[in-house]
Order: structure tokens, then C-alpha cells, then sequence
């Protein structure tokens, strides 16, 4: 009996410290390149959302685990056709990428670069949760940039493989002629394989000066490895740099280096996860000799001695009733709509408590309709419903509930004449499929699309209900893959387009999102 007792009290003890303890992945939804500071005893994060708008959200937190969203830098990158999503060109993929978070001299600054714009975009503020932005533009768009400063002077890191080196102008308005540099070769060498070939060569530059010394972090991945981190040190910011392999596990790479108040040391990095996306992790990190060690003897732990993971609603993604007092941004930080939305086409004013999505430019392009409202979808399983007025719709009208990606799942209304359609489309081919078809009499309709990221499985099922509790399973499973021409984990949308004219609309009550 003794021997029972002490097992189980062992156990006891064991489960009850592991609950105390963080988890890795810290996020499980798609946030990636991070860039991260700390100011005083908040840390605040950057990352990737492309062609999502508003862009280059700013995320916050007290124990590194547990974040919220607190701002975006921008609303709009540009008014191009791609970003604008006109004559059936887009920006999928693209939009903004990597960003440079620093603090300086009592300011923000978050830098980052776009193809669509051919540009690389600073922006400043002195308030990263209220504001206001100022926007700083140039040409040429500078590629996995990372912003550092140093006695008064602005500089530039950014390229792959070969990296180069430049001093900005005071105004961060373009860089001071004469000033730039290759500041190493090859920064892949230290991860080329014997006999072997790299792939992608070094990039996501990010550079910090700790204790005198220079380092700069990068990824690589060699032919038939995996990602990768390498970091070179210096004595001189312009070098020369020595560098060496410091992680290689489970394909957890790309960021940099936080420190905690209390001298503790954590790299901030990602992993590719499938449909779900890129999604963050944490790794201790020591040091030896002048040289950051990252992992438990070079592997990334499951577990973290910091404070345990709370739910992700509602700082990354949340439920919404649409419910607004005049105090209340139209729409919580949660949301970004697909490409640059046209503000006529929607309102949470129009009608009280619902969020009406107005149809504008034809198309019979899911991809390209305008004004698709949008969430991340969080791993390892969630949902999410909608409840939906399709009395307003016009011939030609689709409007619905999707998991958008190159490889989408639709499941919506459609009217043809006067007659309404409830239609799954599953395009996990890459080839869009109508695989169900029910007609529809009612002017309320409930849909759901459920999730499951769990082991990469990566499938989602879609329902429907007349009453909002009891639903019905439509179509067949979407296979769901992520795409690099889309370069971003599945994402619940909220979707309202013409085929044939405008003007017809659908008033969504509420969106839930739950975790299974």
C-alpha cells in the first residue's frame, strides 16, 4: 500500500508542477516572425500577417507566454491593385513580411518591407497601444531587415545569404549614401552540410548588442535538413563576424533573443505546424563562453519554468456578438479583413448588433471578393458557428462561413433567381468543388466549421442547424495544406460577394469561436 501511495503522490506532485509550468508551442495559431522587446517589465511582439489588414500587429505581455493583441501599425501598406484586390490581381503571400521591433530613446519603431510596394515602411510612435503612427517610406524594399541603433545613428541588416550593412539617414527616410557594406559573405557556411547543398540560404536577420559583443541570429535550411539557427558574434558592429550552428530540433528557428528582469534568457522562435500555421515557441537559452546555448542539452523543451498558458481568447482571437456602444472600435483587434476592405461595404451600425456585409465588385472568385472578414483559426482543435439573416441576398449573391486558403473550404448560401441554395464548396485540390447542395427555405441559417490541427491530422468538417443546437454534418472533410502561394495558416472568414450585380447584402448575428 505504501508503494501505491508514494507513486501516486509522486504523480500527484508531478502533474500539479507541470500545470504550473508554460507549454510549448506558447501560441498555437499562426504568429510568425516574431520580433520582440522588453521595456521595463512588459514585453511587446511583432510578427507576419501579409495581406491581412489592418497590418503588422503589435502584440503585449507580462511573463512572455500569455499575449494580447494591442495595436497594428497600419490599417493600409498601399493602394495597389494587388493589395486592393483589382483586376483579378492579389497579394496573397505577399503584402508585408518580416519586422524589426526596437525601442529608442523613448520610441517605437517597427520596420518592415513589401514586394507590393517595392518599399521598405517604418513606422514610429511613442504609444505602442493608442498611437499615433508615423509612417517613414523608401525605396529599395530592404529584405528580412533588422532596424539596430547605436550612438545616435539609425542602421540596416538585411539580405540572404550575403548580408549587407547600411547607415540610415537621420530622418530613417532611405539609406546614407556611401554607407552601405556587405557585412558577411555567406552567412550560411556554418550550416552547409559536408557534401552538401543549402537551401535556403541565410535569412531573418535579427541583431543585438549584449555585453559589448554583436549578435546576429538567422535561419538556413540545407538540402534534406532542417530549419536552422545560426548566430554570428563580433566585437565591431561591422565586424568581422564568426558564427556557428546553435539549434537544430524539430525545425524551430528564426527570431532572436529576450531577457527577463531577473537575468533569465529565452529565444523567441517559430515552427512551421501545418495548416494551422507558423507558430511560436520559446527555448532557454545559457551561456558558454561569450555564446548563447539554446535548448536543454540542444533540444527544445515541452516545458518551460515560466507561468503556465492561459486560454488564447480573447488576446489573439475571440468570439463577437457585434454588439457596440459608440466608445468601441467598430471591430475588436481580433479581426482583419482579407486585403484592403472597402469601408462601404460593411457597417455594425446599420443595424444594431450585426455586422452587415454589403456585396460590391463581381466576381465568381471566392479568392478575389472584397471584404472578407477574417480570424485565425488555434490549434490544437476549435470551432467556430455563425448565425446568419440571408433575406437581403440578390441573384448571384454567396455568403457564408470559409477557412480561407489557396486550398479553401466554403460553406454559404447561394441565391440563384429567387431560390436559395445551402452549398459546401471543398477546393483541398486546389480545384474548388461544389460537393453539397441542399435547398433552403428558411431566412436564418446556423454554420459551423470544426478544426482539428491535433498530430498535423489538419481536417476540418463544416455543419449546419435551422435552430442554432442541433447540427448537421454537409459535405465531405477538407484536407487542409498549407500553401506558400498563400504562406499563412487557415483563417475563419465571414463572406458576402455578387456574381452577377451588387447591392444585395447578409446580416451576421454573432460569431463564436470555441475550443473542442
Amino acid at each position: 500500500m505504501r508503494i501505491y501511495v508514494l507513486v501516486f503522490s509522486f504523480f500527484a506532485v508531478f502533474t500539479s508542477a507541470s500545470a504550473q509550468q508554460a507549454k510549448n508551442p506558447i501560441i498555437f495559431a499562426d504568429v510568425p516572425d516574431l520580433s520582440m522587446i522588453r521595456v521595463g517589465d512588459t514585453y511587446y511582439m511583432s510578427s507576419t500577417t501579409m495581406h491581412m489588414n489592418p497590418g503588422l500587429p503589435i502584440m503585449k505581455s507580462k511573463d512572455l507566454v500569455n499575449w494580447a493583441l494591442i495595436n497594428y501599425a497600419y490599417n493600409s501598406l498601399g493602394n495597389t491593385e494587388e493589395l486592393n484586390l483589382w483586376q483579378q490581381k492579389n497579394a496573397y503571400g505577399q503584402g508585408s513580411w518580416a519586422s524589426s521591433l526596437r525601442f529608442h530613446d523613448g520610441k517605437y519603431y517597427v520596420s518592415t518591407f513589401s514586394a507590393n510596394t517595392g518599399k521598405t515602411h517604418i513606422y514610429t510612435t511613442r504609444d505602442l497601444e493608442n498611437g499615433p503612427w508615423e509612417a517613414t517610406e523608401f525605396k529599395p524594399m530592404l529584405h528580412d531587415h533588422s532596424l539596430f541603433f547605436e550612438n545616435g545613428k539609425a542602421y540596416m541588416l538585411w539580405g540572404g545569404g550575403r548580408l549587407h550593412l547600411a547607415e540610415l539617414l537621420p530622418d530613417l527616410s532611405g539609406l546614407k549614401a556611401g554607407t552601405e557594406r556587405i557585412l558577411i559573405e555567406d552567412a550560411s557556411l556554418p550550416s552547409l552540410p559536408k557534401a552538401g547543398r543549402m537551401g535556403l540560404p541565410a535569412e531573418g536577420s535579427q541583431l543585438f548588442r549584449i555585453n559589448g559583443m554583436y549578435y546576429l541570429f538567422n535561419i538556413s535550411w540545407p538540402v534534406d535538413g532542417m530549419r536552422t539557427v545560426i548566430v554570428h558574434r563580433a566585437a565591431r558592429l561591422e565586424g568581422p563576424y564568426e558564427g556557428k550552428v546553435v539549434l537544430q530540433d524539430q525545425g524551430v528557428a528564426q527570431g532572436g533573443l529576450i531577457d527577463m528582469p531577473n537575468g533569465q534568457w529565452y529565444a523567441y522562435l517559430f515552427q512551421d505546424h501545418g495548416a494551422v500555421g507558423r507558430i511560436p515557441y520559446l527555448v532557454p537559452v545559457s551561456w558558454e563562453d561569450g555564446w548563447p546555448v539554446l535548448g536543454v542539452q540542444g533540444k527544445v523543451p515541452a516545458l518551460l519554468a515560466l507561468p503556465a498558458n492561459k486560454a488564447l481568447m480573447p488576446g489573439i482571437v475571440n468570439s463577437d456578438d457585434f454588439n457596440r456602444n459608440e466608445n468601441q472600435p467598430a471591430l475588436p483587434l481580433v479581426w482583419q479583413w482579407n486585403h484592403n476592405p472597402d469601408p462601404d461595404l460593411w457597417s455594425v451600425t446599420e443595424r444594431k448588433g450585426f455586422l452587415r456585409l454589403k456585396t460590391g465588385a463581381i466576381t465568381n472568385d471566392f479568392l478575389q471578393a472584397k471584404n472578407t472578414l477574417t480570424q485565425r483559426t488555434i490549434g490544437p482543435t476549435c470551432s467556430a458557428s455563425v448565425a446568419i439573416d440571408v433575406s437581403q441576398m440578390k441573384d448571384g449573391d454567396f455568403a457564408g462561413l470559409s477557412l480561407l486558403q489557396k486550398n479553401y473550404g466554403l460553406l454559404g448560401v447561394r441565391m440563384e433567381g429567387n431560390k436559395k441554395s445551402l452549398i459546401m464548396v471543398n477546393a483541398m485540390t486546389g480545384i474548388p468543388e461544389e460537393v453539397a447542395r441542399i435547398s433552403l427555405q428558411d431566412q436564418h441559417i446556423f454554420l459551423k466549421a470544426s478544426c482539428d490541427f491535433a498530430n498535423k491530422r489538419d481536417t476540418a468538417d463544416f455543419f449546419y442547424s435551422t435552430d442554432g443546437r442541433h447540427w448537421i454534418a454537409i459535405g465531405n472533410p477538407l484536407k487542409m495544406s498549407y500553401t506558400i502561394p498563400h504562406f499563412m495558416g487557415y483563417r475563419f472568414g465571414l463572406f458576402n460577394y455578387a456574381s452577377k450585380a451588387a447591392g444585395g447584402f447578409v446580416d451576421i448575428d454573432y460569431f463564436h469561436i470555441t475550443t473542442e
